[in-house]
């Protein structure tokens, strides 16, 4: 009781004290910051989560579609030179793809730590952080030009000794390359100002280089308003002037606009504990998108000697397949920042919440992409000024291949709650076992025995053993974790989210049931 009383006497006396201009000054700062942070919590993690996923969503999804539109507008005038050039482009398609896989996984990784940062109230330590986006972006930059210099035209040997192929591969894998700095500040920077809640200004810088780059890419590939006529090297030199023009805008943005995050290049030095946190997260996310650009390679290969009419049917494929998972991609660009930082402010049924309303939305738009790829594949292969002998392959390539759709939105859902909390190598095993396991081995023996569509069917077929695998392997993970979690008497832990999270009515449908099962799992391992 005598604690007490001089602890209210202490509190008295200092609130009678005059404070001089030091301490009215550090009042002040801690009041803003406080002040900071509780907008932040409002919004982040107090605010109805339906409402902040859709808000957060929606600008993220609408400039995924842009760069979506942006790629099928490429490849649309790519084909107008000829399918040589599309053949090219297709052939150069892995390498972008693992460009793009190094700096969403950078970014993913660097988005990851400032959330859980900023839910945890350590905001210095976010700051401290988000520097990084800079530093790394010009590192992967640099590499990858060094790459792009060196091996590009003997990339292309390893699948053709047509000249032409290997020429026009060579100029435009080689461009896009040496200049990729511009792609990997510009998704650094995005992912940085994700992770504080702001999704407008990324979709800005999205939309401002992919706008650049439709504009350019008529103008530069076939010589339009007394510009030169560059072809295929004019297609990358668009690309190449987008990405620039959006890393520009987003160092602007990051640098003088956003007030979220302070960041400061003077006195900065690398730091390998910083660098090691960022890449727990991304170097999983990395792995698994070089795993994609692996298996298209060797998919390439595996068609090249069927027929060149289904490579570009496989990179046509993409290009469109892209147009229904990117608005998927940016609901999970959405959610990630909700992820973390409500795992690091240890709110765990926000974070199961999100997942639900997250994973239905997918669910639904992955759904229209498969009845659009199987009623529709004729009229999309079209748009490219397919040959009849790429329609006779595509179509059914198409129809067979959007299968994939509804599993992956699932599994891609997955896989983004765990890298948002820190947990990105749980996917990396199903990924190998989806991709590497199952896809490559199935279409190499059958396409031997069967045919071109054995080829198709291998993608369908391991993400539905990829789902399968995943269930049993995380079931028998819970079932762990819940023996000693009970030993220890913490039964609340155990909680079935499912309960809380998913209505009765739902229960009756078997993608109810089936999404209930991953609720309940995810719900008892976090």
């Amino acid at each position: 009781m005598k604690n007490e009383e001089i602890k209210m006497n202490n509190n008295g006396v200092e609130e009678d004290i005059k404070p001089n201009s030091a301490e009215k000054l550090e009042n002040i700062i801690t009041e803003n910051n406080d002040k900071k942070q509780n907008d932040e919590e409002n919004k982040m993690g107090t605010e109805p989560v339906l409402k902040l996923l859709t808000a957060m969503s929606i600008p993220a999804m609408f400039s995924m579609l842009v760069q979506a539109m942006y790629n099928i507008v490429d490849s649309f005038f790519v084909a107008k030179i000829g399918k040589d050039a599309l053949d090219a482009v297709s052939l150069a398609f892995p390498i972008q793809i693992l460009m793009i896989g190094v700096a969403v996984g950078t970014g993913i990784g660097i988005n990851s730590l400032i959330s859980r940062s900023l839910g945890a109230n350590k905001i210095e330590y976010a700051n401290k952080v988000a520097t990084y986006s800079i530093f790394l972006g010009v590192i992967s930059g640099a590499v990858f030009a060094l790459i792009g210099f060196l091996f590009t035209e003997n990339f292309f040997q390893l699948f053709t000794n047509d000249e032409t192929l290997i020429l026009m591969g060579s100029q435009y894998a080689s461009t896009v390359m040496i200049f990729s700095v511009g792609i990997f500040l510009q998704i650094n920077i995005e992912k940085t100002l994700q992770s504080t809640g702001d999704m407008l200004n990324p979709m800005l810088i999205q939309l401002f280089g992919a706008v650049i780059n439709i504009v350019l890419d008529p103008i530069l590939i076939f010589g339009l308003f007394g510009a030169p006529e560059m072809g295929i090297f004019g297609a990358a030199v668009a690309t190449v002037i987008g990405q620039l023009g959006a890393m520009v805008i987003g160092l602007y943005v990051l640098l003088r606009k956003q007030k979220n995050l302070k960041i400061t290049l003077k006195g900065f030095r690398p730091e390998l504990s910083i660098i090691s946190k960022i890449y727990k997260v991304g170097l999983p996310s990395i792995i698994m998108q070089s795993i994609g650009s692996f298996v298209v390679v060797v998919m390439n290969n595996i068609l090249i000697s069927l027929s060149t009419s289904a490579v570009a049917v496989f990179g046509i494929y993409f290009k469109l397949s892209s147009f229904v998972s990117m608005p998927v991609f940016g609901i999970t660009f959405g959610a990630m920042p909700i992820f973390g930082y409500n795992f690091g402010a240890k709110k765990r049924k926000r974070i199961m919440e999100c997942l639900k309303y997250a994973m239905i939305a997918s669910l639904v738009i992955m759904l229209a992409g498969t009845a659009v790829f199987f009623f529709f594949g004729k009229e999309l292969l079209m748009i490219f000024d397919a040959t009849p002998d790429m329609i006779a392959i595509g179509t059914s390539a198409l129809a067979i291949m959007g299968f994939t759709f509804p599993l992956l939105g699932i599994n891609v859902m997955i896989s983004s709650l765990f890298q948002s909390i820190g947990h990105a190598n749980k996917g990396l095993i199903i990924t190998v076992i989806r991709q590497v396991l199952v896809s490559i081995p199935f279409a190499l023996i059958m396409s031997k025995y069967i045919g071109i569509n054995a080829v198709w069917i291998a993608y369908p077929l391991a993400e539905l053993v990829a789902s399968f695998v995943g269930i049993y392997s995380s079931l028998h993970r819970c079932r762990n974790q819940c023996v000693d979690i009970c030993r220890c008497n913490h039964f609340r832990v155990c909680i079935n989210y499912e309960r809380i999270l998913w209505n009765s009515y739902s229960n009756k449908l078997l993608v109810g049931r089936y999404i209930n099962l991953v609720f309940s799992v995810i719900g008892k391992f976090l």
